[in-house]
């Protein structure tokens, strides 16, 4: 699992913000973009794309993509 792949993942469950937004250290939810339903659409693409489940305490718990990255990576 490489944090470029899931940095390109997670872009993919937004739709108008632009992919130049998502590094490693970006805080997901200051994006204007966030919501629940972002949010949902995250821990779907973690079950499809890595065979994880994530719930939503493991997303409240994460700043960063790279934290949420960290926590997927722990549980793989």
């Amino acid at each position: 699992m490489e944090i470029n792949d899931f940095i390109q993942h997670f872009a993919e469950q937004f739709d108008f913000t632009d992919s130049g937004e998502f590094k490693a250290d970006t805080v997901f939810k200051q994006l204007d973009e966030w919501s629940s339903i972002v949010a949902l659409s995250v821990i779907s693409m973690v079950d499809e794309e890595y065979g994880v489940t994530i719930k939503g305490d493991d997303i409240k718990l994460s700043d960063t993509i790279e934290d949420l990255f960290n926590i997927v990576q722990s549980k793989a």
